[in-house]
């Protein structure tokens, strides 16, 4: 039996003005949701700096959202991120926001994450020390 690492879980309250004109948390701020569970798993991959000083850094390459409920105000989201792949130059995560109040999972994601050399403009191969440390976050 594999061993699989708990994904990286964030919780935020829902605000009042995410909600839209229908009555429910807006689309588009499930993205940001997603953004914030992925900036914490790079975090607690070491990536506290955008790039490195030679240049290298990540950039979001593809993401998606299917919305399953509605959440409305209140409620806590939890946001995870798991790692499902890694390439050579890139993995994704898979994502889950869990409505606390409905007690579901409301919407899944995944997100593709390409390392990217800023200086030269073009995508490079995951560091090392940066793939150790996803595959930590895997295994």
């Amino acid at each position: 039996m594999t061993h699989v690492a708990p994904p990286v879980s964030i919780s935020l309250p829902v605000a009042w003005g995410e909600m839209d004109a229908l009555g429910h948390v807006n689309n588009v701020v499930y993205f940001r949701y997603l953004e914030c569970a992925r900036v914490e798993f790079m975090r607690r991959c070491g990536m506290t700096e955008l790039r490195t000083p030679q240049g290298i850094g990540v950039i979001l390459q593809h993401v998606q959202c299917r919305f399953r409920r509605p959440i409305v105000f209140p409620d806590t989201v939890t946001i995870t991120a798991r790692v499902a792949s890694i390439e050579a130059d890139r993995f994704t995560l898979d994502h889950e926001v869990i409505s606390t109040a409905q007690s579901v999972v409301a919407a899944v994601g995944t997100s593709t994450i390409v390392t990217y050399d800023y200086t030269a403009k073009t995508k490079v191969a995951v560091p090392s020390e940066l793939r150790r440390a996803i595959e930590s976050m895997r295994a």
